[in-house]
């Protein structure tokens, strides 16, 4: 009853940190949008695009309304195919976004000027970061991935191909309503750069590779790798497709700048040895550090996080 007890309060705990990531994620999207886009006539992709370009034809203070309308079709769709609890995050990360609009809209307005590239440099780090902070707590700014998500699980399409194909006609879109191209180009190297920005929020600055080894001087290479390297290994066991000789396989987790001597090491004690090396997104010892992902939240990000990093 008492274990009950306090991981009730720990899932109570995480959801508020959760929540207290997506305010601060969308309140950063949001300074980052009426700072450095409206003012420059940049957009962004997806369902806000869409509120931006509206809000050029009837007023830039309507955005915030078109934002929550246009993503209410998105809302039922996140609790059909995703789950309560994303559609709830969703529903926050929205609402905190619109909200802090309407704030540096009205009560508190800032505007920045600059060179073309300060402001698609600036603007869209923030915005990545703000809209990375969103997706890994569980939320969701921009419907148009929750639509990646569906229509993945039902034709196969990635969901970066289905967000790039809506965002072409959106950028399209603006470049007729605007009349000029030149703003439809910038949001879309904004776009690249909010994009690049996301995924190191979202997988982390940590580069951690798996490396698969393959040698017939196993024994040689683990005694090297631990107490050279000092590094941890698994040795697993498999059989040659063609051969049938009996092998042991290394797997060793290793960061990006142990990737070099670790392939010297190998290399050295058996020039002949097979290695794979592979990216890994996110590497867990058991040790709740951050706390585990709130319901639902793996069916939205796994996807995105796969997609972009193929």
């Amino acid at each position: 009853m008492l274990a009950q007890h306090s991981q009730h309060h720990k899932s109570l705990a995480m959801e508020a940190v959760y929540f207290a990531c997506i305010f601060i994620g969308a309140i950063m999207a949001a300074f980052a949008i009426e700072v450095f886009l409206i003012p420059n006539r940049l957009i962004d992709g997806g369902v806000v695009g869409v509120a931006m370009i509206c809000g050029k034809i009837f007023g830039n203070s309507l955005i915030p309304a078109f934002i929550v309308v246009f993503n209410l079709p998105f809302f039922i769709l996140a609790y059909r195919f995703i789950g309560k609890s994303s559609l709830i995050h969703m529903f926050m990360a929205v609402l905190f976004f619109a909200g802090g609009m309407l704030f540096f809209h009205q009560v508190w307005p800032i505007v920045f000027y600059g060179e073309s590239l300060e402001v698609v440099v600036l603007g869209g780090a923030i915005l990545g970061f703000g809209i990375g902070l969103i997706i890994r707590s569980g939320g969701c700014l921009d419907g148009t991935e929750i639509l990646g998500i569906i229509v993945n699980k039902r034709t196969g399409f990635t969901v970066g191909q289905t967000v790039l194909v809506c965002n072409i006609f959106i950028f399209a879109a603006a470049g007729i309503v605007f009349q000029d191209w030149h703003p439809p180009i910038l949001s879309l190297i904004m776009y690249v750069v909010a994009i690049k920005v996301m995924d190191i929020v979202i997988v982390g600055l940590d580069e951690t590779k798996s490396v698969l080894i393959i040698s017939s001087k196993s024994k040689e290479l683990t005694e090297a790798i631990i107490h050279e390297l000092g590094l941890g290994l698994t040795i697993m066991y498999g059989r040659g497709g063609y051969s049938g000789d009996e092998r042991e396989i290394l797997y060793v987790i290793v960061e990006r700048l142990q990737l070099a001597d670790l392939k010297e090491l190998i290399h050295r004690e058996d020039p002949t040895a097979f290695v794979a090396v592979e990216n890994l997104h996110e590497v867990s010892t058991g040790k709740l550090s951050v706390g585990p992902p709130p319901s639902g939240v793996k069916k939205l990000i796994q996807p995105l996080i796969q997609k972009r990093h193929p």
